[in-house]
């Protein structure tokens, strides 16, 4: 449940994170719609973000949380690009994930969000445990899916294994770290952890995100909604099980699909997401060299342009991996 205080001081709290967000923003010359989804099962009201026209693009985060797409989205203006606030991030309210299946409840949570946008069908993309879900829908709910891309590694099959950060947010550690807001260094320290240490270096990680990271810790409880998700999925060293695909729901998933994987992310490995490429009837895998988790973060216009020629294409390989060249 939401947090009780204050309703001043809830509302200035609230005014600081959209002034921080906005700012992102308009940093990659972007001035998104808000709008809110109500649905009903779950029960819950989303936030969504909007930008363009065309055809839709439904965008689903990772813990590094909606404000890593602007670089992205920058990049796709000749698409709808809908930035949606997972449950219990930014304006989204938030839901507790330990009552039910987590692959069922976020499959249907993506699907009552395109109900909510009159969407019959969108493409989808997902970052990190976003591919989770953006794969789940494609499983369960196969027409309401165009193309799928994901992006990074992410808690897909279970010999990934559980990232040591994830790990401790859901110990009784966690509880502390989530009260103690990031600062700035804290912030740039994480983003060396996922491979993004040269893009911060040269620069291409503005301040402006930094500042909306450091926001959310400290401006929304948007971390601490995380941890609760964490903590209804992680048990120890595994994930709780449910979480993960095992090879005949992956081989069931028919759509094209597309993973971008940098050789710098320490989530998995190149290996790993060849062999899940392989299981996919219709999937590739694609290497950004030298990119971390984000492989967007560090080249927006590269990862944009396979993006784009992805979803523009008449028909996907069947299978197949594809290294890239290019470095940030």
């Amino acid at each position: 449940m939401a947090r009780i205080g204050n309703p001043t001081t809830s509302a200035s709290r609230g005014q600081r994170y959209r002034d921080a967000e906005r700012r992102l923003w308009h940093y990659y010359g972007l001035d998104p719609k808000e709008r809110f989804l109500d649905l009903e099962a779950p029960a819950a009201r989303l936030r969504v973000l909007e930008v363009g026209s065309g055809e839709p693009i439904l965008f689903v985060h990772g813990t590094a949380g909606p404000g890593s797409w602007p670089s992205l989205v920058a990049q796709l203006p000749d698409f709808r690009s809908i930035v949606l606030d997972r449950p219990g991030w930014g304006a989204s309210t938030p839901i507790d994930f330990s009552r039910d299946a987590y692959g069922p409840l976020v499959a249907d949570i993506l699907r009552g969000a395109l109900d909510a946008l009159e969407l019959d069908r969108a493409n989808v993309i997902g970052a990190s445990i976003g591919d989770v879900w953006v794969l789940r829908l494609a499983e369960r709910h196969p027409t309401r899916v165009g193309r799928i891309v994901l992006l990074g590694g992410g808690p897909v099959v279970a010999e990934v294994g559980v990232p040591r950060i994830i790990r401790l947010l859901a110990t009784p550690l966690g509880a502390v770290m989530v009260r103690r807001p990031d600062q700035p260094n804290r912030v740039r320290s994480i983003l060396r952890q996922l491979g993004h240490g040269p893009s911060l270096d040269a620069g291409r990680i503005p301040d402006e995100f930094i500042d909306w990271r450091v926001t959310v810790a400290h401006e929304s409880d948007s971390m601490r909604h995380e941890r609760e998700m964490i903590r209804a999925i992680v048990r120890g060293r595994s994930y709780r099980p449910g979480l993960t695909f095992d090879d005949d729901s992956l081989a069931a998933i028919q759509l094209p699909t597309v993973h971008l994987f940098g050789t710098a992310d320490p989530t998995g490995s190149a290996d790993i997401w060849q062999r899940v490429a392989d299981v996919l009837p219709r999937g590739e895998l694609r290497l950004i060299e030298a990119a971390g988790h984000m492989p967007w973060f560090d080249d927006p216009a590269q990862v944009a342009g396979t993006v784009r020629r992805f979803l523009t294409m008449g028909s996907a390989p069947a299978g197949g991996f594809v290294a890239t060249t290019g470095s940030p």
